[in-house]
């Protein structure tokens, strides 16, 4: 990616990642020039299936700044891509820009994966359509509740990408919870992701005198549970994923007796978790683990309908920042807020791993480190922390956020108080006016661990049909 201009110096620098440059900061140094100058309003309306519209409205330079005018634009459509979701877009703008972004996200062009993405999920040709501001489709949302049903004998999943749980909950109160070490994201036959799960499951089962309902937390995106895409699956051939995963959660219902099944991206579940165990709404979950799952609880406590795929949205505007080997593109939070993101610091604070670890057991190498009160661990997590504080500013940007709460592997242990203080600090420090309405916080030790395997059990209404 070509340099953005705009910079401001950092109150807080990453200590093993001297080139961060994140995205709040470059565009609160773009929009403070942009005030003093002529500008152009730009609004973006993305349309999705069920005639769904999503709309934001922003400016830009009128002249002198046009290659930042273009980064601005193609990454606040990257991110208004992977947040809300959508296969046409419509644009209001310079049309310098459009064709920018056409050519980004052309068959061929540096954006070709969110492209194709988005066209796999919502099954419709990806396009970029130039209009006059009074073609802009209007916005039209479809928030829904979610959750919250603890009536009868529930099992509820979290598929994570090292360990799967899984807890049996009879009436709200758990009975049983369990943690297993799995590797689903390298297994090519998706047999090996149905036998886990359903080992799981009949293991929770086991402890209930029967099964009334079945919830599910996974990363991916799942409609009317269905999987659309999801990283359990990534190295599943395509023939493969449309014969036997793309309704693998449905058949599993149906072997386990018919019984109601509600499938949801786990960032949601974080969410509703936290909604549930605070009494709170305007939640934005966060779960960092294999990957980085987002989701949220509006100010009606309801979810939204968009994607929240935090893990393929931009935080940092660095040119050598890394590169996300799936999608082809830098600098998203998958590589700030995972199991990846903890190897990379490590790496650059000179830790050497043994050879054949796996990236969980990485992880777990550095929380034992933290235990032990290393030094190098502790600015690991410090770092990690400055990163989510920055994000979280940006991440404001798109959602109302009273709360942040934190949840997966990665947060487990000393390290995950250690980033929550340090998030709070960037706030404090350096976006006073977001501090005083946002708090970043973690669940208890275990909620941590378990906790979106017992909300998950909440998820389907007892009586739902398949």
């Amino acid at each position: 990616m070509d340099e953005f201009g705009f910079r401001k110096k950092l109150r807080f620098v990453p200590g093993f990642d001297k080139d961060f440059f994140p995205m709040s900061v470059g565009n609160l140094a773009y929009r403070e020039k942009l005030s003093r100058t002529d500008a152009v309003p730009v609004v973006i309306a993305l349309e999705r299936s069920g005639g769904l519209v999503s709309v934001f409205q922003t400016e830009v330079f009128e002249t002198g700044h046009e290659q930042d005018n273009m980064i601005y634009v193609e990454r606040l459509l990257k991110t208004l891509l992977w947040l809300k979701g959508g296969c046409r877009v419509h644009y209001c703008g310079p049309v310098y820009i459009a064709e920018y972004l056409k050519e980004q996200y052309r068959p061929g062009g540096k954006r070709e994966f969110d492209a194709a993405f988005m066209e796999k999920i919502f099954g419709m040709d990806f396009e970029i359509i130039l209009a006059d501001l009074e073609a802009i489709p209007k916005e039209k949302e479809n928030p829904k509740a979610i959750g919250g049903h603890f009536e009868g004998c529930r099992i509820g999943f979290d598929a994570g990408g090292s360990d799967r749980k899984v807890s049996a909950v009879v009436d709200g109160e758990t009975v049983f919870s369990e943690e297993v070490v799995w590797n689903p994201k390298l297994a090519e036959d998706p047999q090996y992701q149905y036998e886990g799960i359903m080992d799981s499951l009949k293991s929770a089962a086991s402890k209930m005198e029967r099964v009334d309902a079945i919830g599910v937390s996974a990363a991916g995106i799942y409609i009317e549970n269905e999987v659309r895409a999801a990283s359990l699956f990534i190295k599943v051939p395509q023939h493969l994923f449309e014969k036997k995963v793309r309704r693998m959660f449905i058949d599993i219902a149906g072997e386990m007796g018919g019984v109601p099944i509600e499938v949801a991206n786990d960032g949601d579940v974080t969410a509703l978790a936290g909604a549930m165990s605070l009494g709170e709404n305007n939640i934005l979950g966060i779960a960092m683990g294999t990957s980085e799952a987002g989701g949220y609880i509006d100010g009606d406590g309801l979810i939204t309908g968009w994607l929240n795929e935090l893990a393929f949205v931009p935080i940092d505007y660095s040119r050598n920042a890394m590169e996300d080997e799936w999608a082809g593109d830098t600098g998203c939070g998958v590589k700030y807020f995972s199991q990846d993101g903890v190897i990379k610091l490590a790496d650059n604070a000179g830790i050497v791993f043994e050879d054949g670890l796996s990236p969980a057991e990485k992880l777990k190498v550095i929380q034992e480190m933290m235990s032990e009160n290393d030094d190098r661990a502790y600015k690991i997590y410090e770092s990690m922390g400055y990163y989510l504080g920055y994000a979280v500013a940006y991440y404001a940007d798109f959602y109302d956020i009273g709360r942040v709460l934190l949840m997966g592997r990665v947060t487990s242990g000393s390290g995950g108080e250690i980033m929550t203080r340090c998030a709070m600090d960037v706030l404090k420090e350096e976006f006073p006016e977001l501090h005083k309405k946002v708090v970043i916080s973690l669940p208890d030790e275990k909620s941590r661990r378990v906790g979106q395997s017992v909300a998950a059990a909440s998820l389907p209404m007892i009586g739902d049909a398949l």
